[in-house]
């Protein structure tokens, strides 16, 4: 059963990840087995101290069918929220493509969500650009999903433990078929 968030909710969600982020929250604050993992690409990871159960909120697919975060649940999930006209964006989707592949079999799912203005035309044209053949097309029309997570800028990549839970997240650019990135999955996967 997913959390159910008002509009103060997500306001107090979005403050309590952005206070963290703001104040240094890491790896080693809240996993210290997740220190030494918390290099290169996966620097950038601010972990929360306490996750946080993600909304259940159901984002689209092409056919118009709705999938919810708890679809996944029981993989550790790599949830990256992007749009079409955001150049870091495109930068980093072919890297989750990769890890995406690297990962399959795994019990690591990669989820791109297209949040926003995002025309189904645009998003086929760029997956077909950048060679995106692993990721699902998930979208986010009205930024409901983006918005009840606190997302305030794009690319944002949240990581969801197997119970469901945000456990940490990467603003900004990432190159997520980095080694440190599958070794830092696998150990959450593992625990």
């Amino acid at each position: 059963m997913g959390l159910k968030l008002g509009t103060l909710g997500r306001g107090v969600r979005a403050m309590a990840v952005y206070t963290a982020l703001g104040i240094g929250a890491n790896a080693a604050a809240a996993d210290p087995a997740l220190r030494e993992l918390a290099v290169g690409e996966m620097a950038g990871l601010a972990v929360l101290d306490a996750p946080l159960e993600v909304p259940d909120i159901a984002v689209a697919t092409p056919e118009g069918a709705e999938r919810r975060l708890a679809d996944w649940r029981g993989d550790v999930v790599v949830l990256n929220f992007w749009a079409t006209w955001c150049v870091p964006c495109r930068v980093e989707m072919p890297s989750l493509d990769a890890l995406a592949a690297a990962t399959e079999g795994q019990g690591i799912t990669v989820l791109a969500v297209a949040t926003g203005r995002n025309p189904p035309e645009a998003i086929a044209r760029f997956y077909t650009e950048a060679g995106i053949a692993r990721l699902p097309v998930l979208t986010d029309r009205g930024s409901a999903l983006a918005r009840a997570m606190g997302v305030m800028g794009l690319p944002a990549t949240i990581v969801i433990d197997p119970e469901g839970r945000e456990v940490g997240r990467v603003i900004g650019e990432a190159d997520w078929n980095a080694p440190e990135v599958r070794s830092l999955l696998a150990a959450l996967r593992a625990r």
